[in-house]
């Protein structure tokens, strides 16, 4: 008899720090650039160093790392990588707040949070770490935008954005609040200041195209959304010619997806900034007075679709492109200089924004598409809606055009336009160039010079890195490298004259789409990735990450794999074969409210509850006083609401394991987990009754693990079917379906039916242990400090383990269980062969003890269900 080497109750603590250091000293995880034989490449989206791990983070790994596990014991070799998106605007806050550089407090926070992800168990090759804030990485983004800068798919121009006069910042529009700035409280300004831009509108429509070739592996609600986000629109691009051009000698050009309205046009709307509204307020101070004020709102478009149409007429007109006849020209809060033409064509009687604004100014309202399809229908302006986005109607009000529908007036209209140069047929997009210029210090610098002579002028690439200096501890007040001469005075590489350094840096976007390249060699110190460990592990087989990500961050980084595709970095044109994005983690909210409005929220942790039979939560008071908060309910965890759980409270109470089961078990991974204190006790418990079961058996000593399936008994075969069964869905539910809740549901059944199963002979042992061996197999992928060190016990290596094959002859079943009834009522069970004969199965349904006695006369009727159920009517 052989003692097992283990506790015979489950400590976390215990065998989790040495399970990690085991994985550490034999690296176990550790990929080389380039393999032999299957492999795959398994990614999360790279963290924030916040300084904390929260739930979501937990989930987002944890998925990963049950895929990536589960290939390697299916045999594979598994690139999984960590790394850090370690520059942005919070850890400059941050830094302002605590008076300490950003990296110093960003390197702090990844050693930090490094030591909490390996606590998670998460199978990382740890030697692939990367951090987007050192030179080893931002140097090869700064080598792109040289590069790209050289083709012209990088320019720079002005751009409108919100300014801090105090702060003397650019903010983004969710850091103006009521048109103040969130942290000085100044009045926020419009300013033009120059910008650079990747041209991703000359990739708009293989970003499209592409989408199609990822419909079997990506979600479909996230290829809509970025389908939406590109927004492909086919339309015209309309000319109306000035109708003062002693003033404004050029007209305006507009795009329309709607030419079938053109005659419906009563004005015509540009945007503030717009030159012909700059030439109008030359001579008009009220003019003048109003663009300003148009200067101070929000330049985001979300904001403008709510805020209310305000507008002042120019006093200049234009003529119209068909009847010659003059137009109003009126500048419009709601048209944006930065998109498209910053002039719009305005047909009130079948656009809602341009009905708002008409009827405030008293404008004309002319109904020209007939949406019941009568050409004498009666329009009345209050009921636009009738007409408004319709499609189906045809023209009235229209002279010559009367009749057409939306296609027919679209040709109708193009066919006299355009041989006069007034028009011509456009596919246009939503998507626009993408600024990534930031007036922010902790960020990668931009490697351009500016010279009074040459210009804008890219740095050699024999000067690149463009160090960011780390030392510097910002103090709101603007870039800090501006005022650091030994950071932007400079010579230019063309005239060796004196020039000045780009102090602005790069859009933090910029370093996430491009990571999941570098990690395939984050060493290599001679381009972007390796080209053979480029070619080895890319395009990544498995992506996961919040859905919140679904539009910016994968459309950028879809762009970048094309940008250096086209620069021979990479191949193929998709960066992502596969997508999964997890849900929201969910958790109670409690506050109270003062008189004021203001709510203070506190966190679960801090609340004792009180629940009633069903487990339901009904009342809920503060530690701190023991006085009644307010039930929230659950939302998402964030810290505005206090609700957040601390992942490593949990870790320290009950391990990573029963975490890491929890999150896993609770929900499938694409939909919201609410937060359960007892569903983490129950995770736990599972964990508990496994160990429990495994240390039962090593305790009866070592018995032969060869199977004689000649001679299984009734029990044993049972047994063997479900093992087998299990092997079979687990199995199917990782790799297919992505259905982890239901994997762990199959486990705990199969730990069920072993622990009431009583081995009575060498035979059943042997099958009891297939049985626990199978099992800590399997959930290997979920705990697998559990796994490894009871699979130890049992002589098995979990790193040199393979998933287990499922023996089909298992899986044949000699008997079957029939229910059987009476008058429709369940009154015994029958155990039988399979193939047992009708007449047979009723006799033996007749006889039984239990069913006779509920036979009080002759069966009217004698129905049986093939494998299920015999029911006797009497």
């Amino acid at each position: 008899m052989t003692t097992p080497h283990i506790d015979p109750e489950y400590q976390a603590s215990a065998i989790e720090p040495t399970v990690q250091k085991d994985w550490d000293d034999r690296k176990s995880f550790k990929v080389a650039d380039t393999v032999e034989g299957k492999h795959r490449y398994i990614l999360s989206m790279f963290p924030y160093p916040s300084g904390k791990l929260h739930m979501g983070h937990v989930r987002n790994y944890t998925i990963g790392d049950v895929i990536s596990r589960f290939y390697r014991l299916k045999g594979e070799s598994v690139l999984q990588p960590m790394g850090w998106d370690a520059f942005g605007l919070p850890a400059e806050n941050a830094a302002i707040a605590h008076k300490v550089a950003p990296a110093k407090w960003t390197f702090e926070n990844i050693a930090y949070m490094r030591d909490q992800l390996k606590k998670l168990g998460l199978s990382v090759d740890w030697d692939r770490e990367l951090a987007t804030c050192t030179p080893e990485y931002y140097h090869w983004e700064q080598w792109l935008f040289v590069q790209l800068y050289k083709k012209g798919l990088i320019y720079r121009k002005l751009s409108t954005v919100n300014w801090d006069p105090v702060d003397q910042t650019v903010l983004a529009n969710e850091q103006v609040e009521n048109g103040r700035g969130w942290r000085s409280g100044a009045l926020v300004e419009k300013r033009d200041i120059p910008m650079y831009y990747f041209r991703i509108t000359d990739y708009a429509q293989e970003l499209l195209d592409d989408l199609d070739t990822l419909k079997d592996g990506w979600p479909q609600q996230v290829l809509t959304m970025q389908r939406n986000w590109i927004g492909r629109s086919q339309g015209m691009e309309i000319t109306f010619p000035s109708a003062n051009p002693e003033v404004y000698a050029d007209g305006l050009t507009v795009f329309t997806t709607r030419a079938d309205t053109l005659m419906g046009v009563t004005y015509v709307a540009v945007a503030a900034e717009h030159p012909m509204a700059l030439k109008a307020a030359e001579t008009n101070p009220e003019l003048k007075a109003f663009i300003e004020e148009c200067r101070m709102g929000s330049v985001a478009e979300a904001d403008l679709a709510t805020a209310e149409k305000k507008g002042m007429a120019t006093g200049l007109s234009v003529k119209h492109p068909v009847t010659g006849q003059e137009v109003p020209v009126w500048i419009a809060n709601y048209v944006l200089m930065s998109y498209g033409s910053g002039a719009v064509m305005a047909v009130p009687a079948h656009d809602e924004r341009d009905f708002e604004f008409a009827n405030k100014y008293h404008l004309p309202i002319k109904q020209v598409i007939d949406a019941k399809g009568a050409d004498d229908a009666d329009y009345d302006a209050s009921q636009w809606q009738e007409w408004y986005g319709s499609k189906a109607g045809k023209l009235v009000n229209s002279a010559e055009f009367d009749g057409l529908d939306l296609q027919g007036a679209y040709d109708a209209f193009l066919a006299k336009l355009e041989p006069q140069s007034l028009a011509n047929s456009k596919v246009q997009f939503r998507l626009r160039d993408w600024g990534v210029s930031r007036q922010r210090y902790w960020g990668c610098p931009i490697p351009m010079i500016n010279c009074e002579k040459c210009g804008q002028v890219p740095v050699p690439e024999d000067q690149l890195p463009v160090i960011l200096p780390t030392d510097v501890v910002p103090d709101g007040s603007g870039n800090p490298l501006n005022k650091m001469p030994e950071f932007y005075q400079t010579t230019c590489p063309c005239c060796g004259g004196e020039a000045r350094r780009e102090t602005d840096t790069l859009d933090t976007f910029v370093e996430s789409s491009w990571y999941y390249a570098r990690y395939a060699s984050p060493d290599f110190t001679g381009g972007m990735v390796r080209p053979e460990a480029a070619q080895n592990w890319l395009p990544v087989d498995q992506y996961i990450g919040g859905v919140e990500h679904a539009i910016l961050h994968l459309l950028y980084a879809r762009f970048f794999h094309k940008l250096m595709r086209d620069e021979g970095v990479v191949q193929g044109n998709e960066p992502f074969s596969n997508l999964l994005t997890q849900g929201m983690v969910l958790a109670d909210t409690f506050y109270r409210e003062e008189t004021s409005g203001k709510k203070t929220w506190f966190n679960p942790a801090d609340i004792d509850l009180e629940r009633d039979e069903k487990g339901r939560i009904i009342s809920a008071k503060y530690q701190g006083d023991g006085q009644e908060v307010v039930i929230g309910g659950q939302e998402k965890m964030s810290k505005s609401k206090n609700n957040g759980i601390d992942p490593q409270a949990i870790i320290d109470q009950y391990g990573a394991d029963t975490a890491r089961v929890f999150m896993m078990f609770a929900a499938p991974p694409d939909q919201s987990l609410e937060w359960s204190d007892a569903g983490v006790e129950g995770s736990n418990r599972f964990l508990k009754r496994v160990w429990r079961l495994a240390f039962a058996y090593l305790e009866k000593g070592n018995q032969t693990a060869q199977i004689d399936k000649a001679s299984l008994s009734k029990e044993a075969q049972d047994l063997r079917r479900k093992t087998h069964e299990t092997i079979q869905k687990v199995g199917d539910d990782i790799e297919r379906r992505h259905a982890f809740n239901t994997a762990i549901a199959a486990l705990m059944e199969l730990l069920n039916a072993t622990s009431k199963f009583e081995a009575k002979s060498d035979n059943d042992a042997a099958v009891e242990r297939e049985a626990i061996v199978t099992l800590l197999t399997l959930l290997a992928p979920f705990a697998p400090h559990v796994s490894q060190t009871l699979l130890a016990e049992f002589g098995q290596d979990l790193t040199q383990v393979l998933f287990p094959e499922v023996d089909e002859s298992a899986l044949t079943r000699n008997t079957q269980t029939i229910v059987v009834q009476v008058n429709g009522k369940l009154r015994g069970k029958l155990e039988v062969a399979v193939d047992i004969a009708k007449d047979q199965l009723l006799a033996q349904a007749k006889a039984l003890p239990e069913v006779q006695q509920f036979l009080t006369g002759p069966t009217k009727k004698e129905i049986v269900v093939p494998n299920k159920l015999v029911n006797l009517v009497v």
